[in-house]
């Protein structure tokens, strides 16, 4: 049974130390309480309470880091539901672009160039690929290794060694193991090789199985053997099968706290199809991969797979606000066009996106509108054109610009009327009512 938060308290030292990170015992017996960490994460923790506690504190799914930590590693696990409604989803999965062992290594450190690029911003966050998936199969042991240490020159980025032979894994892991890789991937066949090679580097390991039972006896064995971080692989080629087993095995962690199976997934979404592959990533985004590992780096690609990571792990209990204040977009005078949107973040990104494709500089004022979009916020009271008029006159807007001329958005027409009467902005445009139709709108309204 899970402790409480007052049980796990009782077993602190209450000193309020600090050293958990955490400003009091208390707030940590929460985090406890709530599986976001382990009682063992206290410095100061009494051998006595070690041992009552920490099989029942333990969050159900491990936290792993694939990566040095502080240098760009990636952290995922310590998942604590099914679904993302429950309470949220925490750590983003990563996504690993695969290098072919084919490549010279002039056209494979070529490749990580352009996975080095895959770096977007979307509303206002940084996104883009997370790991570089290093293929050695069919490279000698000693060309495996020197291939990986060259690369790691090039590439901040945490590394998947993908591979079957276990002597090559293992020089390819001990060349790189302060870089901590994720080692792909132990299976029936060689997990024994593989599990040696992992707890001799202390590198995290991911295994597979052609079972869950068979998954199961492997991440024993794993664990046994010392190897304390494991992720479970799945074959992203049989679909349905993989989601199967990807929420079976979730939902063992999470609802059963069957400690075998308590580890994030990489899932290999790779396909000769990048339509395929780029559906593919989306999906095991969701359910539930904590890796996604794919062949292409195209940016066409790439970019459906982290917008959906983006949004999927986003918390559903909190509004994705920017400030509310006057935005200038572009070299702005006193001449550029002026228009108001609302501060949620997906609607005000998409403003200012269309105002610089516009090429024409504008001033973009953002009305507090507690995270709510246009449509949303007029119809829980949190936009009127009272609320824009005391904006404008607080952001003191006027003083920006020698013209009165205000555009609202097209799907607020009846805001036009009260503005132009109780503000000192008596022209005031419908603009359109999509994002997508303010560069035409801007270049047919000029001055």
């Amino acid at each position: 049974m899970a402790l409480t938060g007052m049980a796990i308290y009782k077993m602190l030292p209450k000193t309020n130390c600090g050293d958990c990170k955490f400003p009091t015992c208390m707030a940590f017996a929460m985090q406890v309480a709530s599986k976001q960490r382990a009682l063992t994460d206290c410095p100061h923790l009494s051998e006595q309470a070690k041992a009552e506690a920490s099989d029942a504190s333990a969050p159900p799914m491990k936290l792993i880091r694939i990566g040095a930590a502080g240098n760009g590693a990636l952290e995922v696990g310590q998942e604590t539901v099914m679904f993302r409604h429950e309470e949220r989803f925490y750590r983003k999965p990563g996504v690993a672009v695969r290098i072919p062992s084919s490549l010279t290594l002039e056209q494979a450190q070529a490749r990580l160039e352009q996975i080095n690029a895959a770096q977007f911003t979307r509303v206002g966050q940084k996104i883009g690929v997370s790991l570089a998936a290093v293929e050695i199969e069919g490279l000698s042991p000693a060309d495996a290794a020197a291939r990986v240490k060259a690369l790691t020159a090039k590439t901040h980025l945490p590394f998947v060694l993908i591979g079957t032979d276990a002597a090559a894994m293992a020089e390819a892991a001990k060349a790189v193991a302060d870089r901590k890789p994720l080692i792909y991937r132990a299976n029936e066949s060689n997990a024994d090789a593989f599990i040696k090679v992992a707890a001799d580097t202390k590198c995290p390991l991911a295994i597979s199985a052609s079972t869950l039972e068979k998954l199961a006896d492997i991440s024993k064995a794993a664990r046994d053997k010392g190897v304390a971080d494991i992720m479970l692989s799945f074959d992203g080629a049989g679909f349905a099968e993989a989601i199967r087993e990807l929420t079976m095995a979730r939902r063992a962690a999470l609802r059963k706290a069957f400690k075998p199976l308590g580890f994030p997934a990489v899932v290999d979404a790779s396909s000769d199809d990048p339509l395929k592959e780029t559906v593919l990533g989306c999906t095991f985004a969701a359910k539930y991969a904590g890796v996604i590992i794919v062949n292409n780096a195209d940016p066409a690609e790439l970019l459906p797979i982290l917008t959906t990571i983006q949004n999927i792990y986003t918390d559903p209990q909190v509004p994705n606000t920017v400030e509310a204040k006057l935005y200038k977009i572009g070299n702005v005078t006193d001449s550029s066009p002026v228009m108001f949107t609302t501060n949620f973040s997906l609607t005000y990104f998409s403003v200012e996106g269309e105002v610089e494709r516009s090429k024409i500089p504008a001033y973009i004022c953002v009305v507090e509108t507690e995270g709510l979009g246009i449509l949303n916020a007029y119809a829980g009271d949190k936009l009127s054109p009272e609320k824009v008029v005391r904006t404008l006159q607080a952001q003191k807007v006027a003083e920006q610009v020698k013209h009165r001329r205000l555009i609202i958005p097209g799907l607020l027409p009846a805001f036009k009327s009260e503005i132009e009467a109780t503000s000192e902005w008596k022209e005031v445009l419908i603009g359109p009512e999509n994002a997508t139709g303010i560069p035409a709108f801007l270049a047919a309204n000029k001055g």
